[in-house]
């Protein structure tokens, strides 16, 4: 039987928890309260303004029913707003404020900081190596997901 701590599943969420912790650390010490999600929902919605909430869900990988929450808490936070779409009244299309923009902006350097934390322990060389097989990985496990990635 294998060692279950040497298992792909296994490795992956531990390096999931390390990466979110690693977030976390950067941010809180650069002065943002801000999770990896609501970085990524607002760097999206920056990209594509006007954008709704469900397209913001296909574009970040994030599940549809729960991204509701995630854009609550930019909109309380003054980051985004949240208005009724022109097209289609029960659509609600997304824009980011020039707080948003404002902390984005902030942000960047402690999220950069944080890839780079993140694969401290690899070269260059490995570091892109291991991106590459991620993205291997990820794009044929893409539709087995409950958010699959869909592009823009």
């Amino acid at each position: 039987m294998r060692d279950s701590n040497d298992m792909p599943g296994h490795l992956i969420r531990r390096f999931q928890q390390i990466a979110v912790a690693v977030f976390h650390a950067e941010a809180e010490a650069a002065g943002y309260d801000l999770t990896p999600v609501q970085y990524a929902a607002l760097a999206a919605i920056y990209a594509n303004s006007g954008i709704d909430q469900i397209t913001l869900a296909g574009l970040i990988a994030y599940d549809r029913t729960t991204i509701t929450g995630v854009v609550d808490r930019l909109t309380h936070k003054g980051l985004v707003e949240r208005t009724a779409s022109r097209r289609d009244r029960r659509a609600r299309v997304l824009t980011i404020t020039r707080e948003g923009m404002n902390v984005l902006e902030g942000i960047t350097p402690a999220v950069e900081a944080a890839q780079q934390l993140m694969v401290r322990g690899l070269s260059e060389e490995e570091t892109q190596e291991l991106m590459r097989l991620l993205r291997k990985a990820i794009s044929a496990g893409n539709e087995l997901s409950r958010a699959p990635l869909r592009e823009s």
